[in-house]
């Protein structure tokens, strides 16, 4: 059987006019064709039921007149990330579960919540106790975990700072970020990040805050989900096409309940930032915070970021947040790509070349054309 596919970009988003897929079910308008419905996604699985757990608590925490936003990585969602892993090691010979599962260790531990026994590791990664245990008692050994005996509890070790703090301090895009970001969390009196991708979900790499802004408890390492922030919603808008898909399909098994939601504000944000370059979200995430992101490409557009600038509800309006936060968010974007161009690569010159991105003009980077991308 032949098809067509027609492929054509606007700014960074990529949009199929083939409805013979079983798509996740994002479509907007082309210019081109204003009457005719265009889909983002990819065919979706028919098989494979997922597992179903309960997830952790999420939500706010109020103390005083200052709002902690509080967030933790769902069980549910940690199951999905679980069943992907093991769905790739069932395909892919050269995918070690074993490794998998040791840092899925690693990864039930997170910011400001101290020690973990190996039942509440147990629960969050959705392994066995035994293998938990198996597993932990490794890591100790070679220092990732230290374990407390008096609680019979775990806490993360030396070596897991040491690997975190290579990968961080050479991170181009976070040098090039910090001072554009502390300059406009001061400006707007906010609370401004850079992130990058953590699975199916956002993590923090820089993070600012201006001088008298209410204390938003995200610093460097927090995780927040990709498919209700700007943040990710930006980062969702500035991937290629295979990329997109397979996270779009992700997002809706994890938010199956409530998709359509979802995907109204995932269509709304793609709007916006292909007419605006930033997207607006307000209270979808956590009911009593709003923000703006837009998307972020490092200096030779081989990896995709996002920025953001977030505050209360009730300490800016709307309009502001999408006449003034905004374009200036877009442009310290830009300052952020300039300054990473201007600072002395880190890589070795003997590794290979990257392919230079495409630019149409107005600082959104054109994917390059399909040829070259099967080609990669």
């Amino acid at each position: 059987m032949t098809h067509s596919v027609r492929f054509f970009d606007l700014s960074q988003l990529w949009i199929s006019e083939s409805p013979f897929w079983d798509m996740a079910g994002l479509h907007v308008r082309t210019p081109k064709s204003p009457s005719h419905d265009c889909y983002i996604g990819t065919a979706m699985a028919r098989s494979a039921p997922q597992r179903n757990k309960r997830p952790f608590t999420r939500g706010v925490k109020r103390m005083g007149n200052v709002s902690h936003l509080v967030t933790r990585t769902a069980a549910f969602e940690s199951s999905i990330e679980n069943g992907l892993a093991e769905g790739s090691s069932s395909k892919d010979r050269q995918f070690v579960t074993a490794l998998a599962r040791g840092l899925d260790i690693l990864r039930a531990f997170h910011a400001g919540e101290g020690m973990l026994g190996n039942q509440e590791i147990a629960h969050r990664t959705g392994l066995p106790k035994p293998t938990v245990a198996r597993l932990t008692h490794t890591l100790t050994e070679l220092g990732y975990l230290n374990y407390i005996r008096r609680f019979r509890k775990y806490e993360l070790g030396a070596s897991v700072l040491a690997l975190g703090y290579a990968a961080i301090s050479s991170m181009d895009v976070r040098r090039a970020s910090r001072a554009p970001l502390e300059q406009l969390a001061h400006a707007l009196n906010a609370s401004t990040a850079l992130g990058g991708r953590d699975r199916h979900s956002m993590i923090y790499l820089e993070a600012c805050r201006g001088p008298s802004v209410v204390a938003i408890t995200h610093d460097v390492g927090t995780r927040v989900p990709m498919a209700s922030t700007a943040m990710g919603r930006a980062y969702l808008f500035s991937l290629p096409d295979v990329d997109r898909n397979k996270q779009l399909d992700a997002i809706r098994r994890r938010w199956r309940d409530d998709w359509t939601k979802v995907k109204t504000g995932l269509e709304r944000s793609f709007k916006e930032l292909a007419d605006r370059g930033f997207c607006v979200t307000w209270g979808e995430w956590l009911p009593e915070l709003c923000g703006v992101g837009a998307p972020l490409r490092n200096s030779d557009g081989t990896a995709a970021y996002a920025v953001n600038a977030s505050a209360p509800i009730y300490q800016i309006s709307r309009d502001r947040l999408e006449a003034d936060w905004g374009p200036r968010l877009v442009k310290i974007a830009r300052d952020i790509r300039t300054g990473m161009a201007a600072q002395p690569s880190m890589v070795s010159p003997q590794g290979p070349a990257v392919r230079p991105a495409m630019s149409n003009g107005n600082g959104h980077h054109m994917r390059p054309p399909m040829s070259a991308m099967a080609r990669r």
